[in-house]
């Protein structure tokens, strides 16, 4: 089998045509007419990635977010991006991303989030042109009303994560109506605003991002790997699934590139 078989199954089941203009999804590196020997999955492709594949003989990688992104003017042994490069070539090691497109689907992150954290009858809260279920960010409901703290509680545990970042809220507010985006949403805001969100949850929020919540919602950083880390989960199971004779792995060296003290 050649690795243009698996990225071809890719994309017919991830559509990078659903991707966001400024995205970079889909085969970025690699010799497509290679055989295949196993994919190892991740979310952020690093040199511990890439090491790790050497070491498994895997020649594969699928990440999520794309390592190629916006221009790239250098590639040497001076960064990390360009050693990554160099070992990849040196070991024919392909790589593969599914990124905003994975994000976009109505079973990808935003799905898979929603369902993790208990948000029901999901709705896309910014569609693609054209389409009813497929777009960035999602809308739904909590099974029953509950005090906003008390829920992000239960985020927290479920996401794994050490803090959760809110706007001003009364302690005793609730929420039953709840927006998700995994990774960098601000630019959703206006949205879950609109969809009379009580609570909207995505990541990157700059300071005077929690200020356009207004009293309106309550908004909440839960971290952009921490919502995004069920990407692994689901190229896992794609790739496995359909091609069930060849190894494929969950990165056991990336986790988050942020760490908290």
């Amino acid at each position: 089998m050649k690795i243009k078989e698996v990225t071809d199954y890719l994309d017919g089941m991830f559509h990078p045509e659903y991707q966001e203009e400024y995205d970079n999804s889909g085969f970025l590196f690699g010799e497509a007419e290679a055989d295949y020997r196993g994919a190892l999955v991740a979310v952020d492709l690093t040199e511990a990635v890439v090491a790790e594949a050497v070491e498994l003989g895997m020649n594969l990688v699928v990440t999520h977010h794309p390592f190629l992104f916006g221009g790239v003017k250098r590639l040497t042994s001076g960064t990390a991006q360009g050693r990554m490069v160099m070992a990849l070539a040196r070991a024919g090691i392909s790589v593969y991303a599914a990124h905003t497109n994975l994000d976009n689907l109505p079973e990808g992150v935003n799905g898979v989030l929603a369902e993790v954290l208990g948000i029901s009858e999901g709705k896309v809260l910014k569609p693609l042109k054209g389409h009813e279920d497929i777009g960035a960010g999602m809308v739904g409901m909590l099974a029953s009303e509950v005090d906003c703290d008390e829920y992000l509680q239960l985020v927290k545990s479920r996401l794994g994560l050490p803090l959760v970042r809110t706007s001003p809220h009364e302690a005793n507010r609730k929420v039953k109506r709840v927006a998700i985006c995994g990774g960098s949403g601000a630019f959703l805001i206006g949205e879950a605003i609109a969809a009379k969100a009580d609570l909207y949850m995505t990541a990157d929020l700059k300071y005077h991002d929690f200020q356009r919540a207004e009293g309106q919602l309550v908004l909440a950083d839960i971290g952009h790997y921490e919502s995004e880390q069920f990407a692994k989960e689901i190229i896992f199971r794609t790739v496995s699934n359909k091609f069930s004779n060849f190894a494929c792995r969950i990165s056991g060296v990336q986790g988050s590139i942020v760490s908290y003290i």
